[in-house]
């Protein structure tokens, strides 16, 4: 087990199964996200992904939640910031989805306890998103007169127009079963196992081929840009592009090899 600390993340990789834990580790202030955890969080998959040993990144947060927004005094330190300065700032948690999308490798969030407005938006940026049966979401920000404005742009996709508005202009919290009937939630554990079940999840698909999995994630982003016709095109382009891959060329030999015998 190898560790990469910074400030607000800590970083293990074991490399016997190729599995990076990201820890936000804020837990003092239910891992709230600051200009330093951004950065860092930023900063820690991008190392993670050109990290030949990782296969995959699980996304937890320390303490009793996932992460529970924007750290609010952070934020009215810079209520008399100029437009420019506060552009920067919004700017940096941008950037950070974006790498979560364009790495090749898979991000899972693994969420227990509270995942709200830019925590809720951190765990749908993820490729897959975990949770223990106990958790809750929420994009609360309309409280307090607040727009959860980048994040829309992936919530949309994820769970389509009206359940997205429905979720941002209430701001209610809904529990871990109504996220998975969303699509906000993949997969569902109980909270007594979750860290166990989520971990297996991630290993397991540590063991599929990486090259495969990043290519599938690339072209299931790209898509989102292309018309039908040039979406099929695309996917004819990286469908011969994996058939070139030696994690393709092995799994077929060893498929007809156990076919054979």
């Amino acid at each position: 087990m190898k560790e990469e600390s910074y400030d607000a993340v800590v970083v293990q990789v074991d490399n016997a199964t190729g599995v990076a834990t990201i820890y936000l580790n804020r837990p003092d202030k239910r891992n709230a996200l600051n200009a330093v955890l951004v950065d860092e969080l930023a900063d820690a998959i991008a190392w993670a992904d050109a990290d030949e040993r990782v296969r995959t990144v699980l996304l937890r947060g320390e303490g009793r939640d996932f992460c529970a927004g924007a750290d609010l005094q952070a934020l009215s330190e810079m209520m008399d910031a100029g437009v420019e300065e506060q552009l920067e700032d919004a700017d940096a948690l941008g950037d950070l989805f974006m790498i979560m999308r364009r790495v090749e490798t898979p991000v899972i969030a693994a969420v227990h306890g509270h995942a709200l407005a830019g925590g809720c938006g951190l765990a749908t940026a993820c490729d897959i998103v975990l949770a223990a049966d106990d958790a809750r979401f929420g994009y609360p920000e309309v409280k307090i007169g607040f727009v959860p404005a980048m994040v829309i742009a992936m919530l949309r996709r994820a769970v389509g127009e009206k359940r997205a508005f429905d979720l941002v202009a209430t701001g209610r919290i809904i529990d871990a079963a109504a996220a998975e009937r969303y699509g906000l939630v993949h997969h569902v554990f109980p909270a007594a196992e979750f860290e166990d079940r989520s971990l297996e999840f991630a290993v397991d698909l540590a063991e599929r081929s990486y090259t495969a999995v990043a290519l599938c994630k690339r072209l299931i982003y790209q898509t989102e840009r292309h018309s039908f016709e040039a979406a099929i095109r695309a996917g004819a382009d990286l469908n011969v592009l994996a058939r070139l891959t030696e994690d393709y060329r092995r799994g077929v030999r060893d498929f007809l090899d156990k076919k054979g015998n």
